[in-house]
């Protein structure tokens, strides 16, 4: 019986413990400021049904010259992609259609861009979107930004 109690209490223990690394991690990615919620997902190819499968909820932070996006559900201290500026293009937005509408936030706008060739496509809500939008095209002179 005592045993029970034992083992109960370290699995208790290491759940609690695990939350609290989990949100440590969250502060710790948002500490240097500039952090905005954002969905990522490969985008499918030009004409097929975008669906809602494939989004992955993250947390992104302007690091000088590149976005870090990092998965919230996670508990890995390096992000998950970076998403150099001169390396962006945006191709354009557009609202989420069908069951898009259940996998993002409900004010999400869908930005589909293009970043080192591999075609992706990021959901933030529309204050995010002018910023991020604002600080592609803050780039210094002599960088190529294209902005739709």
């Amino acid at each position: 019986m005592i045993l029970a109690f034992e083992v109960g209490g370290a699995v208790i223990a290491a759940g609690l413990l695990g939350l609290f690394v989990f949100g440590l991690r969250r502060r710790l990615i948002q500490r240097p400021g500039g952090t905005f919620d954002c969905s990522l997902r490969l985008a499918p190819p030009e004409g097929a049904d975008p669906g809602g499968k494939g989004w992955v909820y993250g947390v992104s932070r302007y690091s000088g010259d590149r976005v870090e996006w990092f998965r919230v559900f996670s508990y890995a201290p390096r992000p998950r992609r970076v998403l150099l500026r001169p390396a962006i293009e945006v191709l354009g937005r557009r609202d989420p259609q069908g069951s898009e509408e259940l996998a993002l936030l409900s004010d999400a706008v869908v930005l589909t861009c293009v970043h080192r060739g591999d075609r992706l496509e990021l959901a933030m809500s529309d204050d995010a979107l002018t910023g991020f939008l604002a600080w592609l095209e803050a780039a210094p002179p002599g960088q190529r930004v294209n902005v739709a």
